[in-house]
């Protein structure tokens, strides 16, 4: 999350365990897990913020 901070993303709205975040048109749906997130996980989000 601080990743996508970092990136330029914005947090937009938080519901649950998940954060939504917004880049112009780019909109990503990111869950919080209590541990770190999964290797594959984390690189498609990173794939998707570009």
């Amino acid at each position: 999350m601080k990743r996508l901070k970092e990136d330029g993303l914005e947090l937009v709205s938080i519901r649950g365990s998940h954060h939504k975040f917004r880049k112009g048109e780019i909109v990503l749906i990111v869950p919080h897990p209590e541990k770190d997130l999964p290797t594959g996980t984390a690189r498609a989000i990173a794939k998707q913020a570009g």
